[in-house]
Formats: C-alpha cells, sequence, structure tokens
C-alpha cells in the first residue's frame, strides 16, 4: 500500500531525475557515513579542564537542576544519603546493574536501602551513571542497557546521575566520537539519550511546570578533580 509519504517522494525524485542508485550519490553518501564530518563546534565549550569542569557545573545549575562535585567516589553514598534527606525522601533508591555503582561503598550509609533494576514508575528516586557530560550545555549523555535502563531517565521523580570529571567533554561532537570509539562502527546502544536539566514544559500559558514528561528533579554527582 503506496503512503503519501512514498508519492510525495516519488515525485520529487522523478522531478529531480534521480533514482537514488547513481554512483556519486551513493558514494558521496557512503563517505560522510564513514568519514563522520564533525558540524560547526561552539567556543564555549572548548577551555582547560578546570575551566571546563567550572562551566559545566554552572550550566547545570542554569539548566534548573543541582550538582554536587564530590572528591571520591567514597563520597558518593553519602551525597546521596543527604540528598533525599534534604528533600524529605525515604532512604531509598533503585540503581542499575552498572559496575561503577556497584563498587560504591554503600556500606557507608547502612540505612540506605537499594535495589536493583529498571523503574516501573513506582520509585521516588533512581540513580545512573552517565557516559559523559558536557561543557557547553551542563548535558549528561546516557546510554541505554541493563547497566543503566532508560526507565531510570524518565519515570523516578527524582534523578540522580553519577558522572566523573575525566568523562566530562567540551562539545557534542566529542561525545559522539567517545561513542563510537566505544562501541564500534556501525554499532549503536538501542538509545542514547541527552538530559539537560529536569523535564519541564511551558506549553500552557507560557508557565514552567517541573516534571512534566519526567522527573522533576535532576542531582548530578560530579566525582573527581580536572585531568
Amino acid at each position: 500500500m503506496t503512503s503519501s509519504r512514498d508519492i510525495v517522494f516519488a515525485s520529487v525524485r522523478r522531478a529531480l531525475g534521480v533514482t537514488s542508485q547513481e554512483a556519486p550519490r551513493r558514494r558521496e553518501v557512503a563517505d560522510r557515513l564513514s568519514n563522520h564530518p564533525r558540524g560547526l563546534v561552539p567556543e564555549r565549550g572548548q577551555q582547560p579542564p578546570a575551566e571546563r569542569l567550572a562551566l559545566f557545573t554552572d550550566m547545570v545549575v542554569a539548566a534548573a537542576a543541582s550538582i554536587d562535585h564530590l572528591a571520591s567516589l567514597d563520597q558518593v553514598p553519602g551525597a546521596i544519603a543527604a540528598y533525599l534527606r534534604s528533600r524529605n525522601l525515604p532512604p531509598t533508591l533503585l540503581r542499575g546493574a552498572d559496575a561503577r555503582l556497584a563498587a560504591l561503598p554503600w556500606g557507608l550509609e547502612p540505612n540506605l536501602d537499594v535495589w536493583i533494576g529498571p523503574s516501573d514508575g513506582r520509585q521516588l528516586a533512581g540513580l545512573s551513571h552517565a557516559f559523559a557530560g558536557i561543557a557547553e550545555t551542563g548535558t549528561l549523555v546516557m546510554l541505554s542497557g541493563p547497566d543503566n535502563p532508560s526507565t531510570l531517565n524518565l519515570l523516578p521523580d527524582h534523578h540522580l546521575v553519577m558522572v566523573e570529571a575525566a568523562d566530562i567533554a567540551a562539545d557534542y561532537e566529542t561525545v559522539w566520537g567517545r561513542i563510537r570509539a566505544r562501541f564500534g562502527e556501525g554499532v549503536m546502544p538501542r538509545t542514547v539519550n541527552w538530559i539537560t536539566g529536569p523535564s519541564r514544559s511551558a506549553d500552557i500559558e507560557q508557565t514552567l511546570l517541573l516534571g512534566a514528561h519526567g522527573p522533576r528533579s535532576l542531582h548530578v554527582l560530579l566525582v573527581g578533580a580536572a585531568a
């Protein structure tokens, strides 16, 4: 059954006199896919490591999220417990199976009840590990999978995200290069989520509403010093 989309594209091809099988056109597409040309890269994130971390922190706050800059991984459980207390939340946390989260010294916070798995929407707080952060916008890059289920990005009211300082990149293009280097050519995670601040909408009378399509609160746990 021919769709309206098929009819429109067929009309465009006839008007241009092309079939999409011409060798120059196919070569141009193949070259672009293999060479990964970079787009225009803003100057804002192109800073030395310490300044890049400071910019990332500022942009996270500007996007209505909160952030703790911690010196070491040993401080993460305590920072999580403190965040939950500050929001009057129960000391219960759902996290993915990420080995870096599993290796945290959870025993330092014996009252913190930590569960593992995807969210079914009934949890108030979820913890993920970010693949990277982007200084120019304060964005977190999340790769889907059992280690960090995408449901944790979307369903709990409070999303906590741990990211190492060494993984803060200046710009988006750098992170796409890292993803390709990690997974190899032609292979990607099922979903790559780019998260900048908590969920929000101003669709109704231009009134800003947090938690419109996902978590109403985003808290970043930035660990380590500038490399």
